[in-house]
Formats: structure tokens, C-alpha cells, sequence
């Protein structure tokens, strides 16, 4: 995964158009959690096994103990959800109760690489 080390918080839409291996996914969700990122959104194939993961990660990286809500990351999946409308909710939407978000990932998880697709798709939400 990148180098998120600034620490500057992000919100991130998992764009899953293929199934992960569940190690390689708990990795993902623990880099999230770890590198600053307050809100996941999860579209597509198991979606709500991002959200799931997301939300044991963060809970594991407090040790199940109470988390600082500066830390909270918020997950919501979106099943059925044509993916336009998941970045019109990224954008107009997912916002930390605490905390400013000053960038968006986008996660493209599928067989091929269609960056300039995706990120046309999310300018147009």
C-alpha cells in the first residue's frame, strides 16, 4: 500500500469489482486504520466484508478498548449502489464528526487497471 505517513486524515471508496484474499483484505483495513483514515466507503463484490473489516481493524488497533473519536473511522457499504452515486456520497457526504478530510482514495480492487476511468467517474459525482 502507499506511503501515507504525513498522517494527514482521507476518506477512501473501496471499489471492489473482484473478490480479495481475507489476509491481504485484513492488511488493507489495517493500513487504513493505521495510516489515518476516518471514513471507507465499500462498493461492489463483498462489500460489507470491507465494512466488517474495517471496523475489526479499528477496534483491534485500540485493543478493544474505547477509541478517541479523533481516531474513528466511519464505514458504510453500499450494496445495490450504482457506483456514481457512492462518489456523489464521498463527496457531499462523508465527512468525520471531529475531524476536516482533506483527501480521497480511491481503491480499485479488479483484474485491470482503469485509474483515468475511475477518477473521470468521481470528478462527475
Amino acid at each position: 500500500m502507499p506511503d501515507a505517513a504525513d498522517g494527514a486524515p482521507w476518506r477512501v471508496v473501496v471499489i471492489a469489482e473482484m473478490g480479495v484474499d481475507p489476509r491481504w483484505q485484513a492488511q488493507v483495513s489495517t493500513w487504513m486504520v493505521r495510516s489515518g483514515c476516518l471514513y471507507m466507503m465499500a462498493w461492489g463484490e463483498d462489500c460489507s466484508s470491507w465494512d466488517d473489516m474495517v471496523d475489526w481493524a479499528l477496534i483491534e488497533e485500540f485493543h478493544f478498548e474505547d477509541i478517541p473519536e479523533e481516531r474513528f473511522v466511519m464505514t458504510t457499504w453500499h450494496e445495490g449502489c450504482a457506483l456514481a452515486e457512492v462518489f456523489h456520497f464521498c463527496k457531499h457526504s462523508a465527512f468525520h464528526h471531529r475531524i476536516e478530510i482533506v483527501r480521497t482514495v480511491l481503491l480499485h480492487i479488479a483484474q485491470h487497471p482503469a485509474e483515468q476511468v475511475t477518477v473521470q467517474a468521481y470528478l462527475q459525482a
